[in-house]
């Protein structure tokens, strides 16, 4: 079974950073679609960014040039690193993996806080 354990969350200025990260166990990192999703207050979860197999990346327009998404197989870990972060980036972000675009079968971390705000 596919387990993943986020963290890096946390309050953060505008303009701040902060690295996520996604500690996946029960399969290798780079078999899979990994990708980090956000829920800010009462909005749909939306995709921030998915990497394919450990090689192309895809971001969602808002925060192409700010956020880069990365795995690591060393660590079994994917990251998402953030720029120049604003307070429309407040949310819960959601790590999640999958087989390809085609399976319904994903798995879900449990979330971690970001915050940016004065």
């Amino acid at each position: 079974q596919v387990h993943l354990v986020e963290s890096g969350g946390g309050l953060v200025q505008p303009g701040g950073s902060l690295r996520l990260s996604c500690v996946v166990s029960g399969s290798a990192v780079n078999d899979h679609i990994m990708a980090w999703y956000r829920e800010a207050p009462e909005k749909p979860r939306e995709l921030v960014a998915d990497i394919i197999n450990g090689g192309r990346a895809n971001y969602r327009d808002s925060v192409k040039g700010r956020f880069s998404i990365s795995t690591d197989i060393s660590t079994n870990t994917v990251f998402l690193h953030m720029n120049n972060l604003q307070p429309e980036d407040t949310a819960v972000y959601y790590c999640n993996a999958k087989r390809s675009y085609f399976d319904s079968n994903d798995y879900w971390g449990q979330g971690t806080q970001v915050t940016v705000s004065s």
